[in-house]
């Protein structure tokens, strides 16, 4: 994903104009829509603006993992959680422990279904 496309997105999520990001990242209307259209990229001091502004990190917005035993979807997973209030952290986060349960659970009874099968 390009940074144009993932500036989009994040627009798009924020329900934010490119002109409100361009206003609050105190750059010209016209520099952030090169940067949309890809016609244009931003300085690293820009870039360090746009990630504080969504809470996300540089490497997100460049689409750069520099790990390569993450997980697809890490980085969009912090990405979100970051974007949450505290509330919403919480819950999201007890969300995440009862899918692991639930997960959990299914293994389990997977496995007792087939030692169960073995021996007989």
């Amino acid at each position: 994903m390009t940074i144009g496309e993932t500036l989009r997105e994040l627009l798009e999520e924020h329900e934010l104009t490119q002109k409100q990001l361009a206003f609050a990242l105190n750059v010209a209307p016209s520099t952030l829509g090169g940067y949309v259209q890809g016609t244009s990229e931003p300085d690293v001091a820009t870039l360090k603006n746009i990630a504080a502004f969504f809470h996300v990190s540089m490497d997100y917005l460049l689409d750069y993992s520099s790990k390569s035993d993450s997980a697809p979807g890490e980085n969009e997973l912090l990405r979100i959680y970051r974007s949450l209030s505290e509330k919403e952290r919480f819950l999201f986060l007890e969300q995440g422990k009862l899918l692991l349960k639930y997960s959990q659970k299914e293994k389990s009874s997977t496995r007792i279904s087939i030692n169960t099968e073995s021996a007989g």
